[in-house]
C-alpha cells in the first residue's frame, strides 16, 4: 500500500526537476487571492527615504526663460524712459534736432508759479525749440503768481527772441488774462471768455462762530494794524481804507502791465478795467486779443512765423505721475487732508480771479 503510493508520486517529482534544474520554466503559479474578511495594511515609506524631484518639461524651462527675458526688457525699457525724461527735462533739448513748438499748459486757478516759469525758462534754452504757445483755460488765480508767471513770459521772450503766443480755449479771465497779455499774440475762440481786469479781496469773519461756541481769540501785539483783518471780528473803518489801498495798487499794476504787453497806454486799458469779461468776438474790437481762432490756427500761424513747414512738431513738459503717498501728503499742489499749518493762515488773500 506505501509502496504503491510512493511510486505514484514519481512521475510528479519527475516532471518538476527538469524546471528545478534549470533545463525547462516552470508553469506560473496561480494568482493570489486573499481570503475573505483579509485587510491590507496601507504601505507606508521607510524612515529617511525621499521620492527623487518630479522631472520638470521642456515647456517649463522655456516658461521660465521667458519670463527672465520680460524682465530684462521692462527693467532696460523704464530706465530709457528715465533718460529721455532727465533729457527732456534738463538735457540741451527736448527735440533731438528736430524744428518744434512747445506747449505750456495753464489750466486751473493759479495758486503757483514754478511750475510754468521752469517750463518756459527750459523751453527757452531748448535751440530746438522755435516757439511757445501758452494753453491758456484759466479763470485767474493769486494775483502774486499770474504777476510773476506774467514776468517770467516777458523774460524769455526778451533773452531768447522767441515768439510765445497765448491761446485761449474756454477762459482766460483776470489772472490769466494778464499772463497772456504778456504774448506776442492772443488768440481766443469768438465763444471764449476774456478779461476781468480787476482785483479782489477775500476775508471771512467767522466772530459770530467764535461767539456761539464760546472761545475768544487774543492777541498781543504793537502796530495800530498789525492785527488788521483779524477773522474774529469786523474791520473797523481805518482798516477796510487800509485793504482797499492795497487792492487800489494791485489794480493800478494790473493796468499797466496789460498796456505794456498789449502795447498801449494805460488811459486805454482803464475803461475796460471794470472786471467784467467778453467774448472773443466782442474783444478782437476792444484790442484785448489779436485774432479769433483755437489752438489749430495758432499752431498753424506760430509754425508759418518761425518758419516750419508741414505739419509742426510739438513738445510738452513730461507729465507728473502721482502715487498714493504724494496724494496724501499734498506733493501735486492739493491736500487730500488740511495742512495744520494753514489754520494758522488768518490773513486775506488777494487774487486776480474771475468769480
Amino acid at each position: 500500500m506505501h509502496l504503491t503510493a510512493s511510486c505514484s508520486l514519481l512521475p510528479a517529482y519527475y516532471l518538476l526537476l527538469p524546471a528545478k534544474l534549470g533545463l525547462m520554466s516552470a508553469p506560473p503559479p496561480p494568482p493570489y487571492t486573499p481570503p475573505s474578511g483579509y485587510y491590507a495594511a496601507p504601505y507606508a515609506t521607510p524612515p529617511g527615504y525621499a521620492y527623487p524631484p518630479p522631472r520638470r518639461s521642456g515647456w517649463f524651462w522655456a516658461a521660465i526663460f521667458a519670463i527672465i527675458i520680460a524682465v530684462v526688457f521692462i527693467v532696460f525699457a523704464v530706465i530709457f524712459s528715465h533718460l529721455v525724461v532727465a533729457v527732456a527735462g534738463g538735457g540741451e533739448s527736448a527735440t533731438f534736432g528736430q524744428p518744434s513748438i512747445a506747449v505750456v499748459d495753464v489750466s486751473g486757478v493759479i495758486v503757483d508759479a514754478d511750475k510754468i516759469d521752469k517750463q518756459l525758462e527750459r523751453f527757452g534754452r531748448d535751440s530746438g525749440v522755435k516757439a511757445i504757445i501758452l494753453h491758456i483755460n484759466s479763470p485767474g488765480g493769486g494775483a502774486a503768481a499770474s504777476q510773476e508767471i506774467y514776468h517770467e513770459v516777458l523774460r524769455v521772450r526778451q533773452q531768447t527772441h522767441k515768439p510765445i503766443v497765448a491761446s485761449v480755449e474756454s477762459v482766460g479771465a483776470s489772472g490769466a488774462y494778464y499772463i497772456a497779455s504778456g504774448c506776442d499774440k492772443i488768440y481766443a475762440n469768438p465763444a471764449s471768455v476774456v478779461g476781468s481786469i480787476g482785483v479782489i479781496m477775500e476775508w471771512t469773519n467767522y466772530g459770530d462762530l467764535f461767539r456761539w461756541a464760546k472761545l475768544k481769540s487774543v492777541d498781543i501785539h504793537d502796530g495800530e494794524l498789525k492785527d488788521a483783518g483779524d477773522p474774529t471780528r469786523d474791520m473797523t473803518p481805518k482798516e477796510q481804507a487800509y485793504f482797499q489801498s492795497l487792492v487800489d495798487n494791485m489794480y493800478g499794476q494790473f493796468i499797466r502791465d496789460v498796456a505794456f504787453g498789449r502795447h498801449t497806454s494805460p488811459e486805454k486799458i482803464q475803461p475796460l478795467a471794470t472786471g467784467q469779461v467778453w467774448t472773443g468776438e466782442q474783444a478782437i474790437s476792444l484790442g484785448l486779443i489779436d485774432k479769433e481762432g483755437g489752438f489749430r490756427i495758432a499752431l498753424l500761424d506760430t509754425a508759418r512765423q518761425v518758419g516750419i513747414s508741414g505739419e509742426p512738431h510739438l513738445v510738452r513738459p513730461p507729465s507728473e505721475k502721482h502715487g498714493l503717498l504724494a496724494l496724501l501728503a499734498g506733493d501735486n499742489g492739493t491736500d487730500l487732508f488740511t495742512n495744520p499749518s494753514n489754520l494758522l493762515n488768518r490773513a486775506p488773500g488777494f487774487y486776480f480771479l474771475w468769480k
